[in-house]
């Protein structure tokens, strides 16, 4: 699927979404459709017979096409608990081709899709699978998301090196800054640089309002849309 890309994070609560929606509405300030996927999903409510979830429902609203919940997320899950737990819990067992054929029916709607994960990159999705088993049967390459705070070098560099020895293709990455107090943002941010060979697409700045709208200018796309 050429212009889809899978959004991963070094950590849960790093961003992944409030980072996905930046991109999505930097691709629609250059005039392109776009789609965000959530496929997997944990800490859903039911509200006038929809499924609320905050992550989802950010992906739903940035979407260039009015689409409901249940056609951007494959697998819901009530309490907001780690996926396989979940699965397990409910006896579901996560279908990765499944995703993948969801994923290719809204590719075909759109000029670009980005299917953002759930936490990190090895985050279990069964007894034996993983969030990078899952980028394996998409065959997509991956965009990551870098929550910048205290400790972040070493947690960027596990992740990166984990995806490479899959020998998956990263796009690139995503410094978002989460500590405004944080000292040495920008050497730790060049720290990153030296040490991840795949371009920075965006840093994003810490911001009280965090409106995606307001932060697409920081992005910088490898190449052209």
């Amino acid at each position: 699927m050429n212009n889809t890309f899978f959004i991963t994070g070094t950590d849960t609560g790093i961003g992944k979404t409030f980072v996905t929606c930046i991109l999505m509405q930097f691709i629609k300030f250059h005039h392109k459709r776009v789609i965000g996927m959530k496929p997997i999903a944990a800490g859903v409510d039911i509200k006038k017979g929809e499924i609320a979830n905050e992550d989802v429902n950010l992906l739903q609203y940035e979407s260039s096409l009015k689409l409901k919940v249940g056609e951007i997320n494959t697998y819901s899950f009530d309490e907001a608990i780690a996926p396989h737990i979940a699965a397990q819990k409910y006896n579901i067992e996560i279908d990765f081709k499944k995703i993948k054929m969801h994923a290719a029916s809204l590719k075909s709607q759109t000029d670009y899709l980005l299917i953002e994960g759930a936490g990190g990159y090895l985050v279990p999705l069964g007894e034996s699978t993983s969030i990078a088993d899952l980028v394996d049967e998409l065959d997509i390459p991956i965009i990551v998301v870098i929550g910048i705070k205290l400790g972040c070098i070493n947690h960027s560099l596990l992740t990166i090196e984990a995806i490479l020895k899959r020998r998956q293709k990263i796009f690139g990455w995503v410094a978002n800054i989460l500590d405004n107090n944080m000292l040495e943002v920008d050497a730790n941010i060049s720290s990153l640089k030296q040490r991840i060979e795949q371009p920075l697409i965006a840093t994003i700045p810490y911001s009280s309002d965090r409106k995606p709208e307001n932060l697409k200018n920081y992005v910088s796309w490898p190449n052209d849309l």
